[in-house]
């Protein structure tokens, strides 16, 4: 059982909305990081160029940061997708063979009730 199964939707929602800023907050001083750690390997380039080169390899990194997440969440999508199907099928079938399984019962009952 996890924290967020006995939470209204309302709740869930605003519980899934703050995890994401708390994420991308964290992506961007994660790119930012990275970036200043770059950037300081450009001792030659001026201030303001490697201001410049930091500001866009921040950039770039939470990108790919975000792209990366984007096809996680389709995966997670086409998975989910995926499995619900074969849930749906193994559901049906286990209902058929329940019905089966009933439906042979009460034949053999009424057998035995017919030859006493």
């Amino acid at each position: 059982m996890t924290a967020m199964e006995g939470l209204p939707v309302d709740l869930r929602a605003f519980h899934n909305e703050v995890e994401g800023h708390l994420l991308a907050a964290a992506a961007h001083e994660e790119a930012r990081a990275a970036a200043a750690r770059f950037a300081a390997r450009l001792e030659r380039l001026p201030e303001a160029e490697r201001e410049e080169a930091e500001r866009l390899f921040a950039a770039e990194h939470f990108a790919l940061a975000r792209a990366s997440w984007q096809r996680t969440a389709r995966r997670g999508q086409e998975l989910r997708g995926e499995y619900e199907a074969v849930y749906r099928r193994l559901r049906a079938r286990l209902l058929a063979g329940l019905l089966l399984g009933c439906a042979l019962l009460v034949a053999v009952n009424l057998m035995v009730l017919v030859s006493v």
